[in-house]
């Protein structure tokens, strides 16, 4: 048997890759998560994580068992809200950046309406950065997307890091322009892809635009050029560009959940869509 409350700390843990980011959004002493993993770890018999002092990684048990953690904690809170007999009622404006396309959200958002058939769940996806101007704007009531590097309010979901992803076949000449595959402004990642190559000196090209994720994918398995994606969420058919290619490193970027204004009737639906959501986190990374 493992212990819901000790899964759900591994899972934070997990998703923010930090004890001490889990502990802040659990409103737990970081010791207390450390101990809660060293128990979990004890009763699965195997080790799940690998820490120094500068990061924390999974190890190849602790990748199994975040598809664990979220089946046996979304189980969990079917059951409770069952019992509970509560039924949430309303209209939920809720806002997925582009990054998700691809993922298993889906999944995420039926459980949700199964659980909650009365709430009325509308779904709008754009750029992240478009998500954040609908929401100061009042046309959304919740939102998960790319945290803006001036931004520090938000739920924190998920780190990970922003690399160039690209075709097998495709070879970058140093000496030419890096030829770019992006999304229009306001996008996170086209602003920290033109920034990267601006500080590295490196010359760049427009190759393709596209306001969708199907598109840029498209772009860049016909070897248009390279984009700027999320490690986690590589699209199957295109691989990291390796560093021997000499592109600018991109840095982390962190996935959050904004809520809008919690005195609407929104709010009952607005949080339990995003428990549902930061239970089910590991399931929107790809397959």
């Amino acid at each position: 048997m493992f212990d819901p409350t000790q899964l759900r700390t591994f899972l934070t843990a997990a998703q923010t890759l930090s004890f001490t980011q889990a502990a802040h959004r659990l409103g737990l002493r970081q010791s207390t998560v450390s101990q809660h993993v060293r128990k979990l770890e004890e009763a699965a018999g195997r080790r799940l994580f690998v820490r120094d002092t500068h990061a924390v990684e999974l190890t190849e048990d602790g990748e199994a068992m975040l598809g664990f953690a979220g089946t046996i904690l979304e189980a969990n809170e079917r059951a409770a809200g069952f019992f509970a007999g509560t039924r949430l009622r309303g209209r939920l404006r809720f806002g997925a950046s582009e990054d998700f396309v691809l993922t298993r959200m889906p999944e995420v958002l039926e459980g949700f309406r199964r659980e909650h058939p009365e709430v009325d769940l509308e779904l709008t996806v754009e750029l992240s950065g478009t998500l954040h101007q609908l929401l100061a704007a009042g046309r959304l009531d919740l939102v998960l997307a790319k945290r803006r590097p001036e931004e520090a309010r938000g739920r924190l979901v998920w780190r990970d890091r922003l690399v160039w992803v690209g075709t097998e076949r495709l070879r970058l000449d140093p000496e030419r322009p890096v030829p770019l595959v992006v999304y229009p402004t306001p996008a996170v990642t086209r602003a920290r892809a033109l920034e990267a190559l601006e500080r590295a000196g490196r010359e760049w090209r427009i190759a393709c635009t596209s306001g969708s994720l199907n598109g840029l994918i498209a772009a860049t398995r016909a070897g248009l050029g390279v984009m700027a994606h999320t490690l986690g969420m590589i699209p199957p058919g295109l691989v990291r560009i390796p560093p021997r290619a000499g592109l600018p490193e991109l840095g982390g970027v962190e996935f959050v959940l904004l809520h809008g204004p919690r005195d609407t009737a929104a709010r009952g639906p607005a949080e339990a869509l995003a428990e549902a959501i930061l239970a089910g986190g590991a399931r929107l990374h790809m397959p």
